[in-house]
């Protein structure tokens, strides 16, 4: 038995989820006024409300599959952001990588990388019924929680916004009409500063107020020892204010404004070895790896490439990750009760910009950079919604309807200044003499183009006339003046290149249920969906050498120099940096409409039973690659002839189409029971999901590949595992981008993701509470992959994928709480003995899936020992998060730049990156503090 395995049967015997509250919790009112009313249905103390379905229902009577948290576990949890959420719902995984707004959530191993904002969350966030535009805004502090609903599986007929694959949704403290409030305190290593409070109650008998307020301060879990500050600190406040105004039962409006500020530096990563993954063995030994040697040359630290889990980075001098977040918003929800109907109306504009600066290699060679501040890397999303519910019952309550309508206007402004660094030229060279197997002595850092002067003397033909020739020939001439307009790129880039894209959504959506006995419903729901996406960019860059590279080098292409000269232009116009696009601007627009829906057939056998079978379907939009790169590559061919302008292809506009991606769909089916008891509850569900024009995300190392992956009936006979030539010419290989490919009409779906969640509670006193919940999942790729429904192939980067598991995936996952909150003497005052656990099997961190990128199966415990006062009036709490220290990698990724050729040892299947490194953004280490909480 494996490892990981031991470890989640232990986990699945022992621990539990606490996927149920452990008391009655009323309702929001995003429920509308029915929510306050079905409440005090509920028979079994050990059941949450939610309104999952818009109605308020015990949770063992919703026949769908979700997640509800308390706000008693998520304060035992320490949770604070939608991450801590990974160890309360084991079929949720929620990561970040390069930034925090590139945050991405995971359902059933199904979500959307966030490092490009062109691509809608597959699983939506919602706080307080209002959609954020993607998953990693979701990040921020929450301030105070009423509860979390994660919901398992398409969603569209409920809520204003479709998801995919589902969706996580937070219902905050609303204003009480008692006085009341709380306040915490919190200290801990990494001199870790939390303050929060919230004050609520009456202002008349009519109108309620509620203030929270939030206060961070945190060391850095990275050293960056270069520049001698701390990385992925944390440095924040979090303010919202609301009004509650009921005038009578049949009315409630309330209105929230929130406003979130960071100025924090995030986010550090790590070169990993072989001690993360052992399939990363040799590859930073620079004996072997010529990459690893021009590093060294150029000053790398050898530091840098060991120990990833002292936490050490060494970025480039004066670079930063430092980045400024601003995030605030203001919603209106009005519920309405007309008659048997209720109206529910939520209004709400967001606005949210983050700018981000980083050392975007991350070594301590300056080889590509953002600045912070104006000249950083930023994104603003401005989002106005609209959202109307009617909903009522007819036929003496057989029927339950619910009629919907949703609008969303969004602008997305994203500003790039993508830069290379000082010593990107010379890095680039060196990694050519490494690459071309040059002798050692024509390797020289030091020296102009990284030769040496008996290297330049070579390899130019100055020693043709003494018998040693230019391994170039005649072209010597020509290769090593390439080489040296290659070393003179430094400090050049995009300077304020601006991505535009403008968003219309709306839909139209229904849900009814029909109950056609007392025990037996039927549920019908519709949705229609268009979206409609105008997208514009102006490019300004100041890359001078590119268009000289390509004017002075496209001659060889068709001689055997091709590969020198090839890579010469590569490396100059590595993701179409470039002057020729200097002022140049782009247009285009995309329009798509889906009919989805869902239908659900329960029965409840008993009162204590509940079972249900559906079929959901799903929709994301499709949108725009906001990346140039994804424009053309630097060599192509035109009618068989490699060329390398957009001139040569008809300009830039001419090429926009290839920024377009397709809408995701998803067809789902569940099969599922419930049970609940006063002392146990037990829910399953068993799911099959068919996912066709998926959305990938995918970084190769140099750009940012964005791609719909779907399946063919028919056998390709691995031709959609075609290897380019050479990691130096990633886009050079026209044969292997060529084949692979199979009718439209053999075109289904690329992802599958069958399996079974087992969600758990036991409360044998009224002390203790224990839980259980195990996801089983096999989410993977189909064998035979094409690159979208036309049956184009798939891009040689993703050669790994058919066949395999999805990247964050893992098959599965054991979640777990206990809570002991024993009586000390007579006098109300009680203890407070709370774990939580995640035990995950093995998977792989990289949406490309290559080996190097695997993370071992691994537990993570999180504790709290307290005590409190009659009430809960005062507690003090002493916690620990990631209680054993537990090492492991949420994403690694290729490093930028950092590929070199095919030579051994890395010639065999375990090196599909060839001499490509790795690096990786860790998870958190150990923490630990004390917690002061007073509530009045």
């Amino acid at each position: 038995m494996t490892k990981s395995a031991w470890l989640l049967g232990a986990a699945f015997f022992t621990f539990a989820a606490p996927g149920f509250a452990q008391d009655t919790q009323s309702a929001s009112s995003t429920a509308g006024p029915a929510a306050s009313d079905a409440s005090d249905q509920v028979a079994n103390a050990g059941d949450i409300i939610v309104t999952a379905t818009r109605r308020a229902e015990a949770l063992s009577d919703v026949p769908i599959a979700v997640s509800a948290v308390s706000a008693e576990s998520l304060q035992n949890s320490g949770a604070n952001d939608i991450r801590q959420l990974n160890q309360l719902a084991p079929s949720l995984l929620v990561s970040s990588t390069g930034s925090e707004a590139n945050g991405s959530a995971r359902i059933r191993g199904i979500g959307t990388v966030g490092d490009n904002p062109g691509l809608e969350s597959s699983v939506a966030v919602f706080v307080d019924g209002v959609y954020r535009s993607r998953s990693g805004i979701g990040l921020n502090e929450l301030g105070e929680v009423d509860r979390i609903e994660v919901l398992r599986g398409p969603q569209g007929t409920l809520f204003g916004r479709n998801a995919s694959a589902g969706l996580i949704h937070i219902i905050t403290k609303k204003p009480s009409f008692d006085f009341g409030g709380y306040g915490e305190f919190n200290y801990g290593n990494y001199n870790s500063i939390r303050a929060a409070g919230a004050v609520t109650g009456p202002i008349t008998k009519t109108l309620a107020a509620r203030l929270d307020a939030v206060y961070v301060k945190r060391d850095g879990f990275y050293h960056d020892v270069t520049n001698n500050t701390d990385v992925n600190d944390r440095d924040r406040y979090f303010v919202r204010g609301q009004l509650l105004y009921e005038p009578s039962d049949d009315l409630s409006v309330r209105i929230i404004g929130d406003y979130t500020h960071r100025d924090e530096k995030c986010c550090g990563a790590v070169y990993i070895d072989q001690t993360v993954n052992p399939a990363n063995r040799n590859l930073l030994d620079p004996t072997k790896n010529t990459i690893i040697q021009a590093l060294l040359g150029l000053g790398e630290p050898a530091a840098a490439f060991s120990n990833p889990f002292s936490r050490n980075i060494y970025p480039s001098p004066g670079r930063s990750y430092r980045g400024i977040t601003k995030d605030w918003g203001v919603s209106g929800e009005v519920n309405w009760k007309l008659g048997e109907a209720n109206l529910t109306s939520i209004t709400a504009y967001r606005d949210y910009k983050s700018n981000q600066g980083s050392d975007t290699d991350y070594s301590f060679v300056d080889i590509l950079y953002r600045a912070p501040g104006n000249a950083a890397y930023q994104r603003e999303f401005r989002t106005f919604s609209q959202e109307l519910r009617l909903q009522g019952s007819a036929f003496d309550k057989k029927l339950d309807w619910l009629i919907g309508g949703y609008f969303a206007n969004e602008k997305l402004d994203l500003t790039d200044n993508l830069k290379f660094g000082t010593q990107y030229g010379r890095f680039a060279t060196c990694r050519l003499v490494g690459a071309f197997g040059f002798p050692s002595s024509f390797f020289s850092p030091g020296s102009a183009a990284c030769l040496s002067p008996t290297g330049r003397a070579v390899l130019s033909g100055q020693l043709a006339a003494q018998g040693i020739p230019s391994p170039f020939g005649a072209g010597g001439p020509a290769i090593v003046a390439g080489f040296d307009r290659l070393d003179a790129i430094n400090n050049v880039g995009d300077n304020n290149a601006l991505y535009r894209q403008r968003d219309t959504n709306f839909a139209f959506f229904t849900h009814n249920i029909f109950h056609l006995t007392d025990t037996f419903d039927i549920t019908l729901g519709a949705r229609y969906t268009h979206d409609r996406k105008k997208f514009g960019a102006t490019f300004n860059n100041n890359n001078t050498i590119c268009p000289v590279q390509q004017a002075n080098l496209t001659p060889l292409l068709t001689t055997p120099l091709s590969a020198a000269a090839g890579a010469l232009i590569n490396l100059s116009c590595q993701g179409n940096a470039t002057s020729e696009l200097n002022g140049v601007s782009i247009s285009d627009r995309r329009g798509e409409s889906e009919f989805t829906g869902t239908a659900v057939v329960s029965w409840k056998p008993s009162p204590d039973w509940l079972v249900y079978a559906s079929y959901s379907r799903g929709y994301k939009a499709g949108g725009f690659n906001l990346d140039r790169s994804a424009l053309k590559p630097p060599i192509f061919l035109v009618n068989g002839v490699p060329t390398t302008t957009f001139a040569a292809a008809g300009g830039a506009q001419s090429l926009v189409g290839n920024l377009q991606f397709a809408q995701e769909t998803n067809d789902a089916y569940e099969l599922g029971f419930k049970y609940s008891s006063r002392m146990f509850s037990l829910n399953v569900a068993a799911f099959h999901q068919r996912f066709s024009n998926f959305q990938l995300n995918t970084f190769n190392g140099s750009v940012f590949l964005v791609q719909n992956v779907n399946g063919c009936s028919q056998d390709l006979g691995g031709a959609d595992r075609d290897q380019d030539v050479s990691p130096l010419l990633p886009n050079f290989n026209a044969a292997a981008k060529a084949t692979g490919s199979c009718p439209a009409n053999d075109v289904g779906p690329g992802v599958l993701s069958t399996g079974v969640e087992i969600e758990s509670a036991i409360r044998p006193t009224r002390d203790v509470s224990i839980g259980l919940g195990l996801t089983v999942a096999n989410t993977h790729y189909r064998q035979n992959l094409v690159g979208n429904a036309s049956g184009v192939p798939l891009d040689p980067a993703l050669r790994e994928l058919p066949g395999r598991k999805l990247s964050n995936a893992p098959e599965a996952v054991a979640t777990g709480s206990f809570t002991w909150t024993p009586p000390i003497g007579d006098g109300g005052i009680t203890g407070l003995l709370y774990v939580d656990g995640r035990v995950t099997s093995d998977y792989n961190t990289g949406s490309d899936l290559f080996p190097q990128k695997g993370q071992d199966g691994f537990a993570v415990f999180n504790g709290r020992i307290g005590i409190r006062g009659p009430h809960e009036r005062w507690a003090v709490e002493v916690f620990v998060q990631n209680m054993f220290n537990k090492n492991y990698a949420q994403v690694a990724f290729n490093t930028p730049f950092q590929a070199g050729r095919t030579i051994a040892p890395f010639t065999t299947a375990e090196y599909p990156g060839a001499a490509q490194i790795f690096s990786a953004f860790l998870a958190e280490p150990r923490t630990y503090g004390v917690t002061v909480r007073t509530r009045f």
